[in-house]
C-alpha cells in the first residue's frame, strides 16, 4: 500500500466519511464498512480530497486533456480536482452535465469548458456504473473522447444478486465495456492493509468482519 493510498484510509476515517459496523449497502449487502463522500462537506475536507484526486491522476500516468463530472456529485468533484490540478501547474478545463436541459441562455445540458480532447470522467465511487455509461455518451456525442474514469474508492465487488454473482466488479465491468481505465484513490485492499497495519488499533475489531467481505463478494 502506498503512502497515498494509506493516508487517504486514514483521511476518510478521520473525517467519518469511512466508517464501520454494520451496513447495508445499495445491492441489499450487509457490509462492515461504508463509505459516504457526501460526508466530505466542508472547505477544508473537499479541498485535502481534491489533492488525492489530482495527485492520483498526475500519478497514473494517463493522457488528458479535461475533466468531466456527471451530475450530482461529480459536479464538486471535478471542479475541485481542477483547482487542486491549477495548483500544481496543470490548468485543466472541467465541464458536467444537468439532468435537465437549459432551454434558455446558453441552453443545452453541458456546462462549463466545451467537452474536447481527452476527458476524465471524476465520481465518487461505481456502483452500477450508470453515470458513467451516460457521460461516455455526452462525451462521445460532443465529439470528445473519455479516456479514464477517476473514483475515490474501488470497493472491488462483484456484480449481481447473492446467488448470481458475476466474475466481475462493476469496476471491471465499466473498463472493459468501454476500454478505458478506471482508477482509484484506493481499493478495498487498502482498506484491509490499513486495518492490518495496526495504525488504528480502534479499528482491529472489524477486520474479521472485512476479511469474510471480501472473500464472499470479493474479485
Amino acid at each position: 500500500m502506498n503512502n497515498l493510498r494509506q493516508q487517504f484510509i486514514a483521511f476518510s476515517v478521520s473525517t467519518g466519511v469511512l466508517r464501520f459496523g454494520d451496513f447495508t449497502t445499495k445491492a441489499g449487502r450487509q457490509s462492515p464498512y461504508f463509505f459516504n463522500a457526501g460526508l466530505f462537506n466542508d472547505g477544508a475536507t473537499l479541498s485535502n480530497l481534491a489533492q488525492f484526486y489530482a495527485q492520483t491522476l498526475l500519478d497514473s500516468g494517463v493522457e488528458f486533456d479535461m475533466l468531466f463530472g456527471p451530475a450530482y456529485k461529480g459536479i464538486t468533484l471535478a471542479s475541485a480536482t481542477a483547482v487542486a490540478l491549477a495548483g500544481k501547474g496543470r490548468n485543466t478545463g472541467f465541464a458536467y452535465n444537468r439532468k435537465e436541459a437549459k432551454a434558455h441562455g446558453e441552453g443545452g445540458n453541458i456546462v462549463g469548458a466545451p467537452l474536447q480532447g481527452k476527458v476524465v470522467i471524476i465520481d465518487d465511487v461505481i456502483s452500477a456504473g450508470t453515470s458513467v455509461r451516460e457521460s461516455v455518451d455526452l462525451i462521445r456525442a460532443a465529439g470528445a473522447t473519455p479516456c479514464a474514469v477517476l473514483i475515490a474508492l474501488d470497493r472491488m465487488e462483484r456484480s449481481g444478486p447473492d446467488g448470481q454473482l458475476t466474475p466481475h466488479s462493476a469496476v471491471q465491468e465499466v473498463s472493459q465495456q468501454y476500454g478505458i481505465p478506471v482508477i482509484s484513490i484506493a481499493n478495498l485492499d487498502d482498506l484491509f492493509a490499513y486495518l492490518a497495519s495496526g495504525a488504528a488499533p480502534e479499528l482491529a475489531q472489524y477486520q474479521a468482519a472485512v476479511t469474510a467481505y471480501r472473500t464472499r463478494y470479493g474479485v
